[in-house]
């Protein structure tokens, strides 16, 4: 992977790991950087699932790749914010 695409998935995954905090109700209990890692794995995984059921890459913008990956990261967000919650009681 070069520099670029680096960058790139870095910021997707800061967009990624916003949109997936902002689908959540409520306020979750874990940092910025948390949300930012979660957001890169996201995007990652998201577009490997959806370029296995081959919506990766169409015309135009790519809004069911964008719904895999903003639905895992508002999974992996909920599943962090519960288990450092259940830790804090």
């Amino acid at each position: 992977m070069e520099v670029s695409g680096i960058i790139s998935a870095i910021i997707i995954g800061v967009i990624i790991g916003i949109l997936g905090r902002l689908v959540l109700p409520g306020r979750q209990h874990i940092g910025i950087v948390l949300t930012v890692v979660v957001g890169i794995v996201a995007a990652l995984i998201g577009s490997a699932i959806a370029h296995a059921f081959d919506v990766g890459d169409t015309n135009g913008v790519d809004w069911i790749e964008w719904l895999i990956q903003i639905g895992l990261a508002a999974l992996g967000i909920a599943a962090l914010d519960r288990s450092r919650s259940g830790a804090r009681r």
